[in-house]
């Protein structure tokens, strides 16, 4: 038996209150309501005190769904397609209307947006195109891994034009 005395169970008012761990993720990055409610769900001393907190922070617009939104986008559009982000923003626990709304802006420059990644990691490579059916299914994959459409895919590895 070991003879070190027990630590005294942690009391409440001293550590990071539930609103200061809202507060400090909220400092890192957007979140969603959703997500803080997953990610402090285990902090909460009293039923009920989250759900207290997370509509405290909502009313002073500390947690906005419109920012969420734009923060994602803002990071995630340059590198990856429509479905992808989409995919993101569904997991952040965000409206339905919201995420429609974010992913219908990005289908409009989806095209655009593909030929860039396409061009930072094939075009370095005799000039991109692929030289064989191999090559360019290796290029189809990846931009379809980044969330792209399939007749962007099609588009961009085949080099076509705009209509």
């Amino acid at each position: 038996m070991s003879t070190r005395p027990t630590k005294p169970a942690p009391r409440a008012g001293f550590g990071l209150s539930l609103k200061g761990r809202a507060l400090r993720l909220l400092a890192a990055r957007e979140h969603s309501r959703a997500e803080l409610e997953r990610k402090l769900s285990a902090h909460e001393e009293t039923p009920g005190q989250l759900t207290q907190v997370l509509d405290d922070l909502q009313a002073k617009d500390f947690i906005n769904e419109s920012r969420v939104v734009a923060s994602v986008i803002h990071r995630r559009a340059a590198r990856f397609g429509a479905a992808r982000v989409k995919h993101e923003l569904q997991g952040k626990g965000l409206g339905a209307e919201a995420v429609a709304q974010a992913v219908q802006g990005l289908k409009a420059t989806e095209l655009e947006r593909a030929r860039e990644v396409w061009r930072k990691k094939f075009a370095a490579k005799s000039d991109g195109l692929a030289q064989d059916a191999a090559e360019r299914g290796k290029q189809m994959r990846f931009l379809a891994a980044r969330g792209f459409g399939a007749e962007v895919i099609r588009r961009v590895v085949s080099q076509a034009e705009d209509d």
